[in-house]
């Protein structure tokens, strides 16, 4: 199984990359958050510059429904090394869709093939994608995938939400399944698509919930009438899928994720041992003190790394209480062995810290937050 970091706007730079790498490893590819405009900003500049990226494998993610635009960020990221870059077809943001940009762009599948045409013809990098199902309807997605099988994708990484449903509500698996279909169909056609390797996203939390996606995914395969809702037809049956051919599930052999790791950057590390037995696991469950001091050591050196190339103590405090919002969901003030997927009578005593940090305008008031919490709460 390869396990993938996603983007996030502001937060998963490459001072979190690095220490991210340094502190927990586990992952084996990480994506810079989305560069949007042709000329490159210092600060996506900056992002991107091999010297900073030493010891991670990074895919520069790139977000717009210009091919020009597109094929001049790509000119620009091979002339620093890099042989692979990333569509963003995922970002749900408003602002972003209604500019027809990220998720946006899948409401235009014709002007999105036109797109794909232009950019796979002329860019001198390798381009994976990543999508989501549509913007409203389940049966977008079949259209959406009769499109990317036309193009020798290096890589289909499916968020299996659809726009709409931005990061709440139940995933889809289903429609993983269904482009695990669709994609060996174009593998007898010996079409474009031959051999995509698919990569899931979407809601992994722990081992557990991992598991319960394959298993879905899995029994989607063996019974293609689940397809139905995300666009599998007569038309498609045509095509020659038969049960015979898909009588052997597609195994998820590679994930990304996003909150989760944000909120647990031990997760990819967890999921990796989660066939360790009963004993190991026992523990790794109380060595949650040692958990403690690394979580802290990686907070300091992402502090430190902000410190360093930022003027003032707001912006460095602006970026800690963003990744905050993630990483409180870590944290109990009771039974330290308590999984923060669960639902806690505790979490409003957990609030009062976040707010505290929150509260705090001067890094040495933001400190005192920090040590409080560290001191006074577990990391589960």
């Amino acid at each position: 199984m390869l396990y993938y970091a996603a983007p996030m706007e502001g937060i998963t730079t490459y001072i979190y990359r690095r220490a991210h790498a340094r502190f927990y490893g586990g992952i084996d590819k990480y994506f810079t958050p989305f560069i949007a405009g042709k000329k490159m900003t210092t600060r996506e500049t900056r992002d991107v510059l091999p010297e900073n990226n030493e010891g991670v494998v990074l895919v520069p993610q790139i977000l717009t429904n210009k091919a020009g635009d597109f094929l001049e960020i790509a000119r620009r990221l091979a002339a620093y090394g890099y042989d692979t870059v990333n569509l963003n077809l995922g970002c749900p943001s408003g602002t972003v869709a209604a500019r027809k940009r990220g998720a946006g762009f899948l409401s235009e599948p014709e002007a999105l093939d036109a797109f794909l045409y232009e950019i796979y013809e002329k860019c001198p990098l390798k381009i994976s994608v990543k999508t989501r199902l549509g913007i409203s309807d389940p049966d977008e997605w079949d259209r959406l995938l009769s499109v990317y099988a036309k193009y020798p994708l290096q890589e289909l990484i499916i968020h299996t939400r659809l726009l709409q449903e931005f990061y709440t509500g139940a995933t889809h698996p289903e429609a993983y399944a269904l482009a695990a279909r669709r994609l060996r169909a174009a593998d007898r056609e010996q079409t474009w698509s031959a051999g995509t390797p698919l990569c899931y996203n979407g809601d992994i939390l722990s081992a557990e919930s991992l598991a319960n996606i394959q298993a879905r995914v899995a029994a989607c395969i063996d019974d293609p009438d689940s397809c139905d809702r995300y666009g599998r037809n007569d038309e498609n049956d045509s095509r020659g899928e038969t049960d015979a051919t898909f009588a052997h599930p597609p195994v998820i052999d590679r994930v990304m994720i996003g909150r989760g790791l944000l909120r647990n950057p031990a997760l990819a590390t967890q999921l990796r041992t989660a066939s360790l037995t009963a004993a190991d696991l026992t523990a790794q469950s109380q060595a949650h003190s040692k958990n403690t001091e690394i979580l802290r050591a990686f907070h300091d050196e992402i502090l430190d790394g902000y410190r360093e190339i930022m003027s003032g103590d707001l912006p460095v405090l602006f970026k800690m209480k963003d990744l905050w919002t993630y990483m409180i969901m870590n944290f109990t003030p009771s039974d330290p062995s308590h999984s923060p997927e669960e639902p806690d009578p505790d979490r409003q005593s957990v609030a009062k810290y976040l707010k505290k940090i929150r509260k705090a305008e001067r890094i040495p008031e933001y400190l005192i937050a920090v040590d409080t919490l560290f001191r006074e709460c577990c990391v589960c």
